[in-house]
């Protein structure tokens, strides 16, 4: 299912992510696949005010893989889709599956 979730971008710059954010989470996170809308959950502490949780959701990613992150599409809804700039889709996959042991 996650291979599903996470595609190269057509100009090759980088990963393609859709993911669904949960806000004024206890701690930033990744919870797993929303199967029904095939997207990748991340729970984020900041709340959805004034761009708050989309600094955090950026912050955060960066954080796990190591590259730039951008949010491509979404910005004032809770499913996004996030760029991993230079990301590579095979590590990008392995990187989420390690973190949290999301079925294949």
């Amino acid at each position: 299912m996650i291979e599903e979730i996470i595609i190269e971008s057509k100009d090759k710059s980088g990963v393609l992510i859709d993911v669904e954010i949960s806000p004024n989470a206890k701690k930033n996170e990744i919870g797993g696949i929303n199967e029904w809308r095939k997207r990748l959950i991340i729970k984020i502490k900041a709340q959805p005010i004034e761009g708050k949780a989309n600094k955090e959701i950026i912050k955060f990613l960066k954080k796990i893989f190591k590259k730039d992150v951008e949010i491509v599409s979404g910005l004032t809804s809770s499913q996004k889709t996030i760029l991993v700039v230079g990301g590579n889709r095979e590590e990008i996959i392995n990187t989420i599956k390690n973190l949290k042991k999301i079925k294949k």
